[in-house]
C-alpha cells in the first residue's frame, strides 16, 4: 500500500543537535582533534582597537578558510554558501542553527589588514607543524625540497613586453595594489633581486607574476609554490612564496633552512633535491652546515669530442694541482710570489694549466688537447662540495632518497587534483603567500587526521 504524501509541517519547537548529526568518521572530526587555535585572539590583540564595534572572531574566519582548502572550495562567496547550507561545516565553526555567518567580503578586509600585517597564516601553519612534531611525525633527519608551477591570476592579453613597461614610468603612489606590492618586493631575493634577467612580458594585474612554462607546455604567468617537507610521513614542515625561476626557488631553499632551525631547531642530515638545486655555491652552502647534500650536481665538464674531461685528472688537494693520465701536473701557480691578475674569475672558478713543453711532448695530447698547445682546467670555488654530492651519489642510501624525493611530487599533486589549487584566486606576492600557507596547512591537517582519526563510538543495539 502507498503512504501518505510527505508534507512539511511548521512546528513551534525543534529539539535538535549538530553534535548528533556530523557522522563520527568525517574529516572534520579528526581535523578538530589537532587543530589548536586558542592563541589566536592572544596573537592579534594588539591589532584590534579596544573600542568601537566588536569584530568578526578571527577564529570563526580561519575556521572557514581552512573549511574552504581542505575540501577544494576556492571561492569565499561559495564557501559561506556552503557553510550556510552543511551541517559538518557549521559544527566545525561552532555555529549554531541560527547564527549567521560573516560576509564574504570580511575575509578580503581582514587578510589585507591585520592578518597579513600580524602574520597570522603563518604563525597558524607554525602551530600546525609544532603538532605534528608533538604527534612524532617529524624526525627533521631526512629533509626534501621541491618547487611547482601554480599559475597565476593573470592573463597575456592584459600584458606588456619589458621596453613598454618601462616606457610607461608607472607612478608608485597612484599605481594599483599589485603593482604597488611588486614595486616593494623588487629587493627581496625571491622575487626581484634573484637574477638580473628581465622577463619577457610583464602582467599589469600581477606583475610580480613569472611568464614562464613547464616543459614542452605553453607559457602563462605563475608562481612557485617550494614546499620543504620531512620524508617520514611527508609532513610540510615550511612553505614559501617565489617567482619562477630557478635561482629564487634555489634561493628559498636557504630560507626555509634557516627558518626551520630559528622555530622548531630542526637540522637535518640530509637534504634531497633534483638537479635544479645541484650548482657550486648551492652544495657549498648545504656542505659548510653539515648537511649532505643527496642531489645530482650540475656538471657540464664532459667535453662532446670524446678528449679527455675533467673527470679523468686526478685531483691532489695536498699540492693543490691537478695530475693528468699521463702523471704531469696541472698547477695554478708556478712562482713563490703572489700574483694578483691570477687565482679565482669573477665567476669563482681557479684555472689550472700544464706546461706547454710537457704537452706538446706529450704522446696522448690527440687525446687531451688537439687543438690547444697545453691543457687547461678549471675549478669550482665549491669543488670539494661537488666532489663530496658526487661520493654521495655513488651510495645506497642515495638511491633511498631519490625515491623518497617523489613525496614532495605527490604533495604537489594532492595540492592540485584534491585541494584545487592549481591557479591562484589572489593577486600579488602577498596573495600568493596566503594561498600556499592556508594550503600547507590544510595538507598538515589532513596527514594528522588520517593518521590519528577520531575515535568511532560504538552503536547501541
Amino acid at each position: 500500500m502507498m503512504g501518505p504524501k510527505q508534507e512539511a509541517q511548521a512546528a513551534l519547537f525543534y529539539e535538535f543537535s549538530l553534535e548528533e548529526h556530523v557522522p563520527q568518521d568525517h574529516l572534520l572530526r579528526s581535523i578538530e582533534r589537532h587543530l589548536d587555535l586558542s592563541g589566536i585572539r592572544g596573537y592579534l590583540s594588539d591589532f584590534y582597537s579596544h573600542t568601537g564595534r566588536p569584530s568578526v572572531d578571527p577564529e570563526l574566519m580561519i575556521r572557514m578558510l581552512l573549511v574552504g582548502y581542505c575540501f577544494g572550495i576556492r571561492s569565499e562567496r561559495r564557501l559561506c554558501e556552503e557553510v550556510h547550507l552543511n551541517l559538518a561545516y557549521r559544527w566545525f565553526c561552532s555555529l549554531d542553527l541560527t547564527d549567521r555567518l560573516p560576509d564574504h567580503s570580511t575575509f578580503s578586509k581582514n587578510r589585507h589588514g591585520r592578518f597579513r600585517e600580524s602574520e597570522l597564516l603563518r604563525h597558524v601553519f607554525e602551530t600546525t607543524v609544532a603538532q605534528c612534531i608533538a604527534e612524532g611525525l617529524v624526525s627533521g633527519q631526512r629533509m626534501a625540497i621541491d618547487a611547482s608551477l601554480i599559475e597565476a591570476e593573470a592573463t597575456k592579453q592584459h600584458s606588456a613586453s619589458q621596453e613598454e613597461w618601462d616606457a610607461a614610468q608607472i607612478d608608485a603612489q597612484t599605481a594599483p595594489r599589485a603593482v604597488r606590492k611588486y614595486l616593494e618586493t623588487l629587493d627581496e631575493a625571491a622575487f626581484g633581486a634573484a637574477s638580473p634577467v628581465k622577463p619577457k612580458f610583464i602582467s599589469y594585474s600581477d606583475p610580480a607574476s613569472q611568464w614562464t612554462a613547464a616543459h614542452k607546455a605553453p607559457a602563462f604567468f605563475a608562481y612557485s609554490d617550494n614546499y620543504l617537507i620531512d620524508t617520514d610521513h611527508s609532513v610540510i614542515v615550511d612553505v614559501e612564496a617565489t617567482r619562477s625561476i630557478r635561482q629564487a626557488e634555489v634561493g628559498s631553499t636557504k630560507t626555509m633552512l634557516d627558518r626551520v632551525k630559528k622555530r622548531f631547531d630542526l637540522h637535518p642530515e640530509r637534504l634531497i633535491a633534483d638537479t635544479a638545486y645541484g650548482s657550486a655555491p648551492m652544495l657549498g652552502w648545504l656542505v659548510d652546515r653539515g648537511i649532505d647534500p643527496h642531489i645530482p650536481v650540475i656538471d657540464k665538464a664532459g667535453r662532446p669530442d670524446g678528449t679527455w674531461s675533467r673527470t679523468d685528472f686526478e685531483w691532489d688537494a695536498e699540492n693543490d694541482q691537478y695530475i693528468c693520465p699521463e702523471g704531469h701536473a696541472l698547477k695554478q701557480f708556478r712562482r713563490n710570489y703572489s700574483d694578483p691578475n691570477r687565482g679565482l674569475s669573477g665567476k669563482g672558478t681557479a684555472r689550472y694549466r700544464a706546461l706547454k713543453l710537457t704537452c706538446q711532448a706529450c704522446p696522448s695530447k690527440a687525446k687531451c688537447c688537439p687543438n690547444t698547445d697545453a691543457r687547461k682546467i678549471t675549478r669550482e670555488e665549491h669543488e670539494d662540495a661537488r666532489q663530496i654530492a658526487r661520493d654521495i651519489a655513488k651510495t645506497r642510501q642515495y638511491k633511498v632518497s631519490m625515491k623518497l624525493r617523489k613525496k614532495v611530487e605527490m604533495l604537489f599533486a594532492h595540492l592540485k587534483r584534491i585541494l584545487g589549487l592549481g591557479r591562484l584566486r589572489l593577486r600579488g606576492p602577498c596573495g600568493a603567500n596566503d594561498e600556499f600557507l592556508l594550503a600547507a596547512t590544510a595538507q598538515n591537517l589532513r596527514k594528522l587526521a588520517k593518521i590519528f582519526p577520531a575515535p568511532q563510538q560504538m552503536r547501541t543495539a
